[in-house]
Formats: C-alpha cells, sequence, structure tokens
C-alpha cells in the first residue's frame, strides 16, 4: 500500500503506523521504490550517492524503534540490526547511550527534543485582548480614520452651513470639535448623542456614519462569536509544568519509546510527576497515529518528539506544539558495531548539513498545508469593507460640498442685500466662522456692550 509522508513522522515510508524501514546492501526495486516516501527515503537516496553503495528496503517486523526487554534482548529495528538481519535502520531514531552500547550510530542528521502536542482551542487561553482578533489591525486603523475624519466632516460642516449656525456674531455654535468627537463615539456605540444637526448637510454625513457603523458592528459581533469555541476549556498549557499542575487534560506519550525512558530516567519533579501521572493512568499509545488522533479529539496531550509533532501540526491545522521543548537529541542512522560503514556515514551526513541539503529536505517535507492562523483567518480584513469605507467616503464629501453651497447659497442673497461682490460676502463669511479666536473676541465685546447698555 502506498504510504504518504504526510501520514508519518519522519521515516522512510509507513513509521507512523507502525512500520519502520530498514536497509540493506542490495538494489532497491523500482516497484517498492514507488510506495515509499518521506524525508528519509529521501536522506537514504542522497547519503548512497556520496557513499557509494545500492540498497533495498524492508520494513520492521515488530513496528517498533528498538527496546530492550528483562532479559537484555533487543526488538525493532536495533534488534534486526543486532541480530544481523539489517545492515542499516533508518528512521526518526534517536541516539541515546543505551542503543550507542548495542549499535553503532553516526552523527545525528536532525536534532529533536520533547515537547507537547494539543488542540488549539485547548492550549492557548484567553488573552487580554482578544475582543480586537476580529478585525485585523490594519481594519483598526482604518476605523480610527473614518471616526477622526467623520468628526472633523461634522465639526467644519456645521460651522460653515448657515441652517445649523446662522448667527456666528450672536449665536455659541453648539458643534465643537469635541462634541463632534463625542457625537461620533455616541454614534459608533449605539448610544446617540445629542444635539444632533439640523442642516441637511450635517444629517447627510451623520445619516453616512450611522450607516457605517452598523455595518462595522454587524461585522465585529459576527466575527467575535465565530472565534470562540463552545467547548473551549481555555487551559492554557504552555509547557510541561502547567501539564503537571493540572488535570483536566489527559497527557501521554508512545509506549516504549525514549520519550518515556526520559521521563523515567529523570530527576527533575516535574518530569517525575509526569511519568507517574503517565504510569497510573496508563495513558500511553501504541503508535503516533494513535497520539495524534486523540490530540485531535481533544482533552489529551501528547508527548513526543518536537521534529514529529511539528509534522503532525504541519498537516493538521487544528493542532498546536507547545513552545517548551526539553531533553535535546538527535536522530541518528544505525549499523552493526564495528561496521566499516559506519564512519562514511557521518561524513556524508555532515557534507549535505554543511552544503544545506539537510534543511533543504526538511523545508521539504515539514511545508504546511494550513493556509493561515485561525485567528488571522477569522479576522476581517480592510478589503472586505471597502465598500463601506467608499459609502462613507462619498457621505463625507457630499456633506461637505452641501455646507459651502448651503453657505454659497446666503453668501449671494446677503451680497444682493448688501451691494457686494458675492466673493467678498463668502470670503467674510468663511473667514468669520472658520477662525474660532476671533469668533470668540466678537463674542466677547457683545457680551461687554451689552452689560455697559
Amino acid at each position: 500500500t502506498t504510504m504518504l509522508f504526510g501520514l508519518f513522522v519522519l521515516s522512510v515510508g509507513v513509521f507512523l503506523d507502525m512500520g519502520a524501514c530498514t536497509a540493506g546492501n542490495e538494489l532497491f526495486s523500482s516497484q517498492f521504490c514507488t510506495q515509499l516516501e518521506g524525508f528519509c527515503m529521501d536522506l537514504l537516496s542522497e547519503v548512497a550517492k556520496k557513499v557509494g553503495f545500492k540498497y533495498k528496503v524492508h520494513l520492521v517486523k515488530d513496528g517498533s524503534y528498538g527496546r530492550q526487554d528483562e532479559s537484555g534482548n533487543w526488538n525493532g529495528m536495533i534488534g534486526e540490526v543486532v541480530r544481523g538481519e539489517a545492515d542499516l535502520a533508518i528512521a526518526p531514531l534517536t541516539l541515546t547511550a543505551a542503543r550507542e552500547k548495542v549499535v553503532a550510530m553516526t552523527k545525528p542528521f536532525m536534532q529533536t527534543g520533547v515537547s507537547i502536542l494539543l488542540r488549539k482551542d485547548i492550549s492557548e487561553g484567553a488573552g487580554f485582548f482578544d475582543f480586537l482578533t476580529p478585525f485585523t489591525a490594519e481594519t483598526w486603523v482604518g476605523i480610527l480614520i473614518a471616526y477622526l475624519g467623520t468628526a472633523a466632516c461634522i465639526f467644519v460642516a456645521t460651522r460653515l452651513s448657515p441652517c445649523e449656525w446662522s448667527q456666528p456674531l450672536s449665536e455659541q455654535n453648539t458643534f465643537s470639535f469635541l462634541h463632534s468627537l463625542w457625537y461620533t463615539a455616541g454614534a459608533l456605540t449605539l448610544q446617540g448623542a445629542g444635539p444632533h444637526p439640523k442642516a441637511l448637510s450635517g444629517r447627510i454625513i451623520c445619516c453616512s456614519w450611522w450607516l457605517f457603523t452598523i455595518v462595522l458592528l454587524a461585522c465585529y459581533f459576527s466575527n467575535l462569536s465565530s472565534s470562540k469555541t463552545s467547548d473551549s476549556s481555555h487551559l492554557m498549557v504552555k509547557g510541561f509544568e502547567d501539564l503537571a499542575n493540572q488535570d483536566m487534560i489527559e497527557y501521554g506519550c508512545l509506549a516504549g519509546s525514549s520519550t518515556l525512558a526520559f521521563f523515567k530516567n529523570s530527576n527533575n519533579p516535574v518530569y517525575r510527576r509526569i511519568y507517574e501521572h503517565m504510569e497510573r493512568t496508563k495513558s500511553f499509545v501504541t503508535s503516533m497515529d494513535e497520539g495524534v488522533r486523540r490530540a485531535k479529539e481533544g482533552n489529551f496531550a501528547f508527548i513526543g518528539e518536537s521534529v514529529s509533532l511539528d509534522l503532525a501540526v504541519a498537516r493538521h491545522c487544528e493542532l498546536v506544539r507547545a513552545h517548551e521543548v526539553v531533553g535535546m537529541r538527535g536522530y541518528s542512522i544505525a549499523a552493526a558495531l564495528g561496521s566499516p560503514i559506519i564512519k562514511n556515514l557521518s561524513v556524508a551526513i555532515l557534507q549535505l548539513s554543511e552544503a544545506g541539503e539537510l534543511a533543504y529536505l526538511r523545508s521539504k517535507w515539514w511545508a504546511s498545508s494550513c493556509i493561515s492562523d485561525k485567528a488571522k483567518s477569522l479576522a476581517v480584513q480592510p478589503h472586505s469593507l471597502r465598500g463601506m469605507f467608499l459609502v462613507l467616503s462619498l457621505g463625507l464629501g457630499l456633506g461637505a460640498l452641501v455646507a459651502v453651497l448651503e453657505l454659497t447659497s446666503k453668501s449671494r442673497r446677503s451680497a444682493a442685500e448688501q451691494k457686494k461682490s458675492c466673493c467678498t460676502v463668502l470670503s467674510e463669511e468663511l473667514s468669520l466662522r472658520l477662525r474660532t479666536s476671533n469668533a470668540n473676541k466678537v463674542q466677547e465685546n457683545l457680551e461687554k456692550d451689552k452689560e455697559k447698555a
């Protein structure tokens, strides 16, 4: 059966389906070659070219990496190499002291460590600013600009329009810039703030802003509710100490793996607690596939090799790996003790590393199939609201134009009465209405004249 690399960790083909790969010194059949693919298959091909050997591949019979039983015998890939059933074992095979005693192992071709795999909705707690996630940062900046621009347009329109402020010398303009900001904020929160504009120009601007805010709030609440999952426990798990200090999420690792041995042999009290919990609850899994499946189902944290977990995250977008990585070690190729080829294999691995080939293979097989992060995919992009921004801009422009026309109409009437040119009267009106300091001085002089009278 053809196995794609996306279904397993790092091996020659079907490792996570409890298969491992061992290579001998004979020709690799082209028919079988089409059935196995992955990082280790590419690595084996490159190493074979450099060292100069031919090979054929078979899967390890018991589907294990290799561990020692009570009688001292080894199973899995290590056992086959020890018994001479295979010349090489190529897989995500961790370099450990116990294995180094019974087989020869090359320089590590990849560094890894122990980490935690969880589903996103139980690994990420609620942040202080999660209420901002429905919109992107660019959208929030656009909303702020629209808010300030609308307030400025209301302020200018209510000062220019004679229908709103008919007597600048004797009346006080109720729409100061601070009041315009307050009025616009009230409309944005659907609370309202009086007084409302009386002129047609001011009403056009306000109607445009009201329409904009209705659509904006509808998009905001829709995306805010869809970004929250109903079954989320909102438990923050950032590392092993968080995992050990909680009892809501079950956790376990691969039975008989080097990961289990790491926790079993550790003197760290946190790691000892994790091991004792797994041993007490028997929360071990029999394969990597099972661990990934249980993590996807939720309420289970799978502890394993960080490299393997990264591949699972790249293939399953609902999963995430914790940032903490402990117990750094390397993956190596195993051969029989005293094998003359082990030195050449180590040199070939170092050459591939120095040439950047190993980094290329890593990027090739660990490329994520997830289009984007969940929060980013849910966030409303600026182009999604560009229609409403356009409508608002047209409304603001139309309102400002109507305010100028209203003032021009009044200036023409005043010019006819005073027998002055329309441009002169219009210039005087603009100077009086837009220069707040002068208008205030005129207002103060009028009040002093009234007191003297």
